[in-house]
């Protein structure tokens, strides 16, 4: 039988996805993109709507991914007002294992506005975000809501009233197999053989890790790394499953998550 609900005719006629309402405050945040020189710490963030349905609420999911360890975060939150907003962006930054430097995002009003302005002044964090006309300037944040979290909760409205339970799930399942267990492409740049002085990214099959492997792989790693926290004890936390069994607690909690979701919808 077809789930009628996962279809596109379903979604177009019942579901309203929100889009990034542009904000009018120019003066925040430098228009640029982020320039980690290999340094991990400059993350790009995005907001993920699961919709509204008959004029009934959906939640939000923010998705923040590090430039140069594709390391990824996220986190689900009832609307991307300032009130419930600014509390889970500071959770998500405590969440990354290295020192956050940089901060970009594109210019929707949910992140540039004087709050999250000072709350990144705070915390010594560069806020970048992009440029008009630049639509690959926050690129790799987008590029994971398709791959990672739509992937993961598809379009199907859920009620803002779970986003807790959601939240949960993120930070207990989902960050910790996207970080320890799932591969990443991570691209090599060679020259150009067709156009002399040009660099051209390929994507080869072997260069494939995950995020902390990646992270292990730079050179000074450990400098990198916020007060108390060590590769060993990550290393350690990443091989206390193996691949296999972390896709299948996954799996096993997702589907428990939502079981108890539609439950409590119904």
């Amino acid at each position: 039988m077809i789930n009628l609900r996962n279809s596109a005719g379903y979604r177009n006629q019942r579901v309203v996805l929100t889009k990034t309402q542009p904000t009018k405050n120019t003066k925040i945040g430098v228009r640029k993109t982020p320039a980690p020189e290999g340094r991990p710490g400059f993350i790009r963030i995005d907001s993920v709507h699961q919709g509204d349905l008959d004029g009934i609420k959906g939640l939000y999911h923010i998705n923040a991914v590090d430039c140069v360890t594709q390391w990824q975060v996220v986190a689900s939150v009832q609307a991307i007002s300032e009130a419930h907003l600014l509390s889970v962006i500071e959770q998500m930054l405590a969440q990354f294992p290295f020192e956050i430097l940089g901060f970009h995002a594109d210019n929707g009003s949910e992140y540039v506005n004087h709050k999250v302005a000072r709350l990144l002044d705070k915390l010594r964090i560069e806020f970048t975000r992009s440029r008009p006309r630049h639509s690959n300037d926050n690129g790799l944040a987008e590029t994971k809501n398709g791959a990672v979290v739509r992937k993961e909760f598809g379009y199907e409205h859920i009620h803002r009233r779970h986003a807790a339970r959601f939240d949960t799930y993120c930070r207990e399942y989902l960050n910790p197999f996207l970080n320890f267990h799932r591969p990443c492409l991570f691209a090599t740049e060679l020259a150009d053989p067709k156009k002399p002085g040009r660099i051209k990214r390929v994507y080869r099959p072997r260069d494939a890790m995950t995020p902390l492997d990646k992270l292990a792989s730079l050179p000074d790693a450990a400098s990198y790394l916020r007060p108390g926290v060590t590769l060993l004890e990550l290393q350690q936390l990443a091989r206390a499953l193996t691949d296999v069994q972390a896709a299948d607690e996954l799996n096993e909690a997702r589907q428990a998550l939502f079981r108890r979701a539609a439950t409590r919808t119904g």
